[in-house]
């Protein structure tokens, strides 16, 4: 975890990378329950018979389900102190090269690319890895934006 006491030492590390989240494990619930919450049953997600026949073998985490844990993986790599907040802003570019079968663990990686003020405070820029566990390309690769309030 690393932690930078306020915007000039955030500033100080754009270009590098900034570490790795835990792992962890995306079970058929959690599937499950993001299918309810979005109203995507599609059967690669939530029909483990079919999905075992299909072209993944079993069934997979949804690609935004993999992108809504971004939040919380990135906050096990780093965090901004003595700010009043931070906020998501939104992402440049999304791209999921890999599926996640269910049971399997994912962790994602950090890279600080931007901090630029803005109408609210500062713009901060990572691009952020999640890859699987054994796999041989990344999940997700997401350029986030966030907003931190001084």
């Amino acid at each position: 975890m690393q932690v930078f006491n306020g915007i000039p030492e955030l500033e100080a590390a754009v270009g590098s990378h900034l570490g790795y989240s835990e792992w962890h494990t995306v079970t058929q619930e959690q599937v499950n329950q993001f299918a309810d919450a979005t109203g995507d049953h599609q059967w690669i997600h939530i029909d483990a018979e079919k999905a075992a026949a299909g072209p993944f073998g079993t069934t997979i985490a949804h690609g935004f389900l993999t992108l809504s844990l971004v939040p919380m993986l990135a906050s096990e790599v780093y965090r901004v102190e003595g700010v009043k907040m931070g906020v998501n802003y939104g992402a440049d570019r999304l791209r999921f090269p890999s599926p996640v079968p269910v049971g399997s663990r994912v962790r994602a990686g950090v890279e600080l690319t931007g901090v630029t003020p803005s109408s609210l405070g500062f713009q901060v820029a990572t691009r952020v890895t999640v890859e699987r566990e054994g796999g041989d390309k990344p999940s997700c690769v997401v350029d986030m934006l966030s907003v931190v309030v001084p």
